[in-house]
């Protein structure tokens, strides 16, 4: 990572902040499920749930909870930022379709139970997410290797997911 900090962009910077808080969000629900850290129940205790409760398949849900626990990590990190952003996205619109939905739109602020959450934080996870893969992890990343890797099969999606907002 060669980097310049006086020559940092707003807008670059603000996408990095952005992706680090993501990250740090999708790994503290990631280490829930995966660990049964911060309150969480582990991976067997998640597995019986969201197979009996939500009819998640086993793969899936040790799939989702494995992408949300390591992907958090490299988004923190800015690696495959744009790909781990792809596979949450589309973990949060299952969750949003799945469990957010039939609830309504706002959070549970008033914390009444057995009423579940909205959907209007999906929402905005949902945007993060599209951000980044549509502008990439910043200039504080590690590496944004997507758009060389897409060139050698794909050479016009290059020009689409080049890096914006670099310094």
């Amino acid at each position: 990572m060669s980097l310049k900090l006086r020559h940092i962009q707003a807008p670059s910077a603000a996408l990095s902040a952005m992706r680090f808080i993501f990250g740090l969000i999708i790994f503290a629900h990631g280490a829930q499920k995966v660990m049964g850290w911060f309150g969480g129940y582990g991976l067997s205790a998640t597995a019986v749930h969201m197979g009996h409760a939500l009819h998640i398949p086993g793969a899936l849900m040790y799939l989702a909870a494995f992408v949300e626990f390591f992907g958090g990590i490299a988004l923190m990190l800015g690696v495959l930022s744009r790909v781990f952003a792809l596979a949450i996205f589309i973990e949060l619109i299952v969750a949003t379709l799945k469990v957010h939905l039939p609830v309504g739109f706002f959070l549970n602020w008033g914390s009444v139970a057995g009423h579940g959450e909205g959907i209007e934080f999906n929402l905005a996870l949902l945007a993060i997410a599209s951000m980044i893969v549509l502008a990439g992890p910043g200039v504080l990343a590690i590496a944004d290797w997507e758009p060389a890797f897409l060139h050698k099969r794909l050479p016009r999606a290059e020009a689409f997911l080049k890096p914006r907002f670099q310094a």
